[in-house]
């Protein structure tokens, strides 16, 4: 009875082609749409990382060991005793490229990432003339590195000024045509004014004195790359800083010469900017003297640096601070002349497994490496 019961049941009627033709029409409607916009996303992605805008990125760059970069000639032995350095003192950088639609975008999300407009970026200035200011700051540095260091060494070293050469110029004239950013250019060595010769940048300081702003001087100058002297008159402007502080308008590049009883060579070539001079300067102690400065610990380190030792504020600490940390740095030495908020930032970044102290001198630096487990310096 059960089995005839089961296989009396009917089978089920074919299924209608209607009904299978609308299913396939349905399906299309749906796929199509997503097939199109899932294109589209991909073509805008494509073209949004191929198309160029008008802003750049201030983002984390890089923090690598000094040593590898430093040699010395023969001459050197001569004088110190040269150690073969570890890699324990590192300088750090940040990246400033040029940015795609599609990377301005992820930049707005990172928060490690400042998108910046172009006259963010560059103020008065433009890309070619801050690569030849971040080149020629860079020289700078390593040159007052090498002072610092032979002179806390106690090894013959001296500096001498140079000439009045334009490094960059600033256009706070407006449209005056006799601005010095209308009538000067970088590269551009200013050798009078008024007809009174100016050698130094004492020279200029202690002449310019005697001037104030919207007063007309002549200058006589050879242009850049040329050996012929002109005459170019300027507009003298105010400091922005100081209203009673006369000023021509112009960055004068650091021309100074160091002379030293060897060479030294830092390796600079893919990196621009002033702010590895405490790097160098503490790199350098460590290589050329007994001992070892950084101790156990990875030191990373950034602030300009002057002859009297004094260590200057930097740009991007919280870039540099995400940079430190990355290449496993315990120690990060900043300038003592940041901002609070820098400071905070940085030490929010290092956590717990990187400290951050700031130092306001190469003294300041040394006794903290000291205190961290390094060797002491004398």
């Amino acid at each position: 009875m059960t089995e005839t019961a089961l296989h009396s049941v009917p089978p089920l009627p074919p299924p209608d082609e209607r009904w299978r033709e609308r299913i396939v029409v349905r399906r299309l409607l749906w796929s199509l749409p997503l097939f199109t916009l899932a294109w589209l996303v991909m073509l805008t992605m494509i073209v949004a990382g191929l198309w160029s805008v008008r802003l750049w990125e201030i983002a984390p760059g890089t923090a690598e060991p000094v040593a590898p970069r430093m040699s010395f000639d023969a001459d050197a032995r001569k004088f110190v005793t040269v150690d073969d350095t570890d890699d324990d003192v590192l300088f750090v950088t940040a990246f400033g490229s040029r940015l795609t639609a599609l990377q301005a975008a992820m930049g707005w999300w990172d928060p490690d990432v400042d998108v910046l407009t172009f006259e963010e970026r560059f103020g008065d200035s433009t890309p070619a003339r801050q690569r030849v200011v971040n080149a020629q700051a860079m020289v700078s540095s390593r040159q007052i590195a090498e002072y610092v260091a032979f002179t806390r060494l106690g090894l013959p070293t001296s500096i001498t000024a140079g000439a009045i050469v334009v490094e960059d110029v600033v256009c706070r004239g407006g449209d005056d045509p006799q601005s010095a950013c209308k009538v000067l250019a970088p590269g551009d060595t200013l050798l009078a004014l008024d007809g009174t010769p100016i050698s130094t940048l004492a020279d200029l300081s202690r002449l310019i004195a005697g001037y104030r702003p919207g007063d007309v001087v002549v200058l006589d100058v050879i242009p850049h790359r040329e050996s012929r002297e002109v005459q170019r008159r300027v507009r003298l402007i105010a400091d922005p800083d100081d209203a009673d502080r006369t000023l021509i308008g112009i960055w004068p590049a650091d021309t100074r010469r160091v002379e030293t009883p060897f060479t030294v060579t830092i390796d600079t070539d893919d990196i621009g900017g002033p702010s590895a001079g405490l790097a160098f300067t503490l790199a350098l102690l460590d290589a050329l003297s007994p001992g070892d400065l950084s101790g156990a610990e990875r030191i990373a380190a950034t602030g300009t640096i002057v002859v009297d030792e004094n260590i200057g504020a930097v740009g991007a600490i919280r870039q540099k601070a995400v940079a430190a940390r990355a290449a496993g740095a315990t120690l990060f030495l900043v300038p003592a002349a940041q901002s609070e908020a820098d400071v905070a930032q940085a030490r929010a970044i290092g956590g717990a497994k990187m400290r951050v102290v700031t130092v306001a001198t190469l003294q300041d630096a040394l006794d903290e490496l000291a205190a961290n487990g390094g060797d002491s310096f004398l």
